[in-house]
């Protein structure tokens, strides 16, 4: 769901700045390889804790509203810590096309970047270890458990049709990096001591806290698909369709490709281009 680095541009970035307090004990130039098995590992930790949770309060019935908002939060802080020094930790394919626009991240890697962030297989472990749980609450595999795994307009049963949750998910997204590009740019103030992961998973609790009634906040397309098609193959045959019968998968598909190009636009236009520039270091 998001970044710890903002690459190119006009501007410096985190990514620019060596910070010694990242996980790495040194600093090193990943291979392509390296970084899309960060963004696996990295997505991998976010979607055990952020689809975990909501299998626990929906099918166990512990926790609430709050236990899911600060346990995607802690996702994705965690998924950043994983990633970060590695890939730059975007978790989020909308975030990675913002970057590529706005911040001068290589067009090259957006796909394979995508790829990596493959929501399927951690979805799959939460599908597997929470099965009995899920089968006793809802054997039909129904719209009544579905919102575990993926989104839906309203979370299944407010009165919110499908365009209501499509731009619910480009504000929501928009939102997101529009923040990120401010929490992660060195021009800016941007957080010190390795406090970036933490801030911008407080960030996701606020959206979480905010934005969640018209469309579950999913502000990820890998977020929603991956999590989708995994439960598509568990027997919910209809993953792809809303509670009206309609197909709407899309939506948090779309929404945040949308959403992430205005919040970039936003920031890099309204915000960067007035920020000052880094003076130079000069030896003493």
């Amino acid at each position: 769901m998001a970044s710890t680095a903002t690459g190119g541009g006009d501007g410096f970035s985190a990514a620019d700045q060596p910070n010694l307090d990242l996980p790495s004990a040194s600093v090193r130039v990943p291979s392509v390889v390296g970084e899309l098995a960060a963004e696996f590992l990295g997505t991998f930790i976010l979607i055990l804790f952020g689809v975990g949770v909501v299998a626990q309060v929906v099918a166990g019935g512990i926790g609430d509203h709050d236990s899911i908002a600060w346990s995607w939060g802690l996702a994705v802080t965690l998924g950043i810590y994983v990633a970060g020094r590695i890939s730059g930790a975007h978790l989020n394919p909308a975030v990675s096309v913002a970057l590529a626009l706005f911040q001068g991240f290589p067009w090259r890697k957006v796909a394979p970047y995508s790829i990596a962030q493959r929501a399927f297989v951690a979805a799959l472990v939460v599908r597997w270890n929470y099965s009995e749980v899920i089968d006793k609450f809802d054997p039909g595999h129904t719209i009544k458990s579905q919102g575990i795994f993926s989104t839906l307009p309203g979370n299944g049963h407010a009165p919110v049709s499908a365009m209501g949750g499509l731009s619910d998910q480009i504000i929501g997204t928009a939102i997101l990096v529009f923040l990120i590009f401010a929490i992660t740019d060195a021009r800016n103030s941007a957080p010190l001591a390795n406090l970036t992961p933490f801030i911008v998973g407080l960030l996701v609790v606020g959206i979480g806290m905010a934005w969640a009634t018209n469309a579950g906040y999913a502000i990820n397309p890998a977020r929603d698909l991956g999590p989708r098609l995994a439960s598509f193959f568990t027997w919910y045959g209809g993953a792809f369709l809303d509670q009206y019968g309609g197909l709407y998968f899309w939506v948090p598909i779309v929404g945040p490709l949308i959403g992430a190009v205005a919040g970039g636009g936003v920031y890099r236009y309204g915000v960067q281009s007035y920020l000052p520039h880094a003076e130079p270091v000069t030896a003493s």
